[in-house]
């Protein structure tokens, strides 16, 4: 076996435990993983035994224009994102508004 395919094999052996454990780590830290070819986004979720919200991310509130109010245990912790390709531009024959 060539050194090559031999450094592969042992990188997608190591993989598959680091990917367990990191899919363990986000679940048990409350946060939602997204990944596209154009980026990388992690984001907070609500956290299920939270005593103000109940899981939920947040309440209603009451009023004439009824909002939904964001909970502490998601909405103050900031979202990580990495780009990784551009969007491309569409361009348009009209005219914008």
């Amino acid at each position: 076996m060539s050194a090559r395919r031999l450094r592969t094999a042992v990188l997608l052996l190591a993989a598959v435990p680091l990917t367990a454990t990191a899919a363990a780590a986000l679940k048990a830290g409350h946060w939602r993983l997204t990944c596209s070819r154009h980026g990388i986004w992690l984001e907070p979720r609500p956290r299920p035994r939270c005593p103000d919200c109940h899981g939920a991310g947040g309440w209603w509130t009451n009023g004439r224009y009824p909002e939904m109010e964001a909970c502490w245990c998601w909405a103050e912790r900031r979202e990580l994102s990495l780009r990784l390709l551009p969007r491309l531009a569409v361009p348009y024959d009209e005219p914008s508004f």
